[in-house]
């Protein structure tokens, strides 16, 4: 696909939404629910971004990724993160071959897609590995610079109740991500139909929908979307509200956080809001869009202090807040 496909962008904006709903349709014969979670994955694939799932065991984190990949017709690999996982591992590294000449041998990180399923579960030197990956869309080995396929994901998992055995992932590391998305259990009728589903004999066939190039065309698209001043505007005041002790901080900031949200959130409370605003339809971004993707941008970029763990006040409150 290339620009020339479409008279305007309006006309491209169009397609994208209307890939959105293909992409929807196609997911849902296989994972019931969670239309939340997959608008925002979606998201943030469109806007070149990574997302972090964060949610218990047995929530089909891994089949909902693997579903995504399977119907943007992407190269997928997944990597189970354990404590003995070395950055080698992901990355790959140099072989002797039969003609005694080293050559590299790509790792699992090479692909379109990468499922880091349970990312904290690994040391501090694997976990960079994987970062760096995701911020140079490259990796290094023995000198040598190798550039990861394009477009290139990275989707983590997170189990949020088990801490012991862990390595949780330090908050400069968590602002690599766009989104943080959380998982939750799923209504009464759809876990009936969930197991309807898993403990008979089903065979779903998924169409790809969406192709590499695709891809790259729409989230060069994304960022050619004009947003008013105002909007834009809202989204950095935003993000500069969660900073403590800054002329724009509220009182309930001030109280409740440590640490506030840097520059990158604004940047991508811009991005999200203008790829919502797509695949909603419309041609440029408003306030609501803002707001309907604030949540996932700011909630592992604040930290809150001891007096609001003390005192049960959650970062979704500090944000419901601000807007």
């Amino acid at each position: 696909m290339s620009q020339l496909t479409f008279k305007s962008d309006v006309e491209a904006v169009d397609a994208l939404a209307a890939s959105y709903r293909e992409l929807k349709q196609e997911i849902a014969k296989v994972i019931v629910g969670q239309d939340e979670v997959v608008r925002a994955v979606i998201i943030s694939l469109f806007s070149n971004g990574h997302s972090l799932l964060v949610g218990v065991p047995g929530l089909a984190k891994t089949l909902l990724v693997s579903t995504i990949s399977e119907v943007l017709d992407l190269d997928f690999k997944r990597i189970q993160f354990t404590p003995d996982l070395m950055p080698s591992d992901i990355t790959g590294s140099e072989i002797l071959d039969e003609d005694r000449h080293f050559k590299f041998n790509r790792g699992p990180l090479f692909a379109n897609i990468v499922l880091a399923d349970e990312i904290n579960r690994t040391p501090p030197k694997t976990q960079a590995a994987l970062l760096e990956a995701m911020q140079e869309r490259s990796v290094t080995v023995a000198g040598d610079r190798h550039v990861l396929p394009s477009p290139f994901f990275v989707l983590a998992t997170q189990n949020p109740i088990e801490q012991e055995g862990t390595y949780p992932l330090p908050e400069a590391q968590l602002d690599r991500f766009m989104f943080n998305v959380p998982l939750d259990y799923p209504s009464y009728d759809e876990e009936i139909a969930v197991v309807k589903g898993t403990t008979s004999i089903q065979d779903f066939k998924l169409d790809h929908v969406v192709t590499g190039p695709q891809i790259l065309f729409f989230q060069q698209l994304i960022r050619r979307i004009p947003i008013a001043d105002n909007v834009l505007e809202y989204a950095v005041m935003l993000a500069t509200k969660t900073r403590p002790g800054t002329a724009k901080a509220t009182p309930k900031v001030n109280e409740y956080i440590s640490w506030g949200a840097g520059p990158r959130a604004s940047q991508y409370l811009v991005l999200g809001a203008k790829c919502h605003a797509a695949i909603s339809g419309k041609y440029s971004p408003d306030i609501e869009d803002v707001q309907a993707i604030a949540n996932y941008v700011l909630r592992h970029r604040i930290v809150r202090n001891y007096k609001a763990e003390a005192e049960g006040v959650s970062e979704e409150n500090i944000i419901a807040s601000l807007m």
